[in-house]
């Protein structure tokens, strides 16, 4: 099917540097990219793992995880409740 499309110069520059390295007509190289990408369109993204850096947080000085109840009122308060 003969089609009309805009395509963008790097996108142009890029598909016929393609065609040229593999030696494949420019229209098949077009056709090619837009099934590969299309497969990726239609396709669910993939989970990528998530993960985070520990830092050591320690306590402020004076404070004790010895009572935890002494330790919330003072970080929130006695009136938190």
């Amino acid at each position: 099917m003969r089609t009309t499309i805009t395509l963008e110069d790097d996108v142009i520059e890029k598909a016929r540097s393609a065609a040229a390295r593999l030696r494949s007509p420019f229209r098949e190289v077009i056709n090619e990219a837009l099934r590969a990408g299309l497969e990726k369109v239609g396709a669910p993204a993939r989970d990528r793992a998530y993960s985070t850096k520990p830092h050591k947080m320690g306590l402020k000085p004076g404070m004790n995880l010895d009572n935890i109840q002494e330790l919330l009122a003072r970080i929130e308060g006695e009136n938190f409740r």
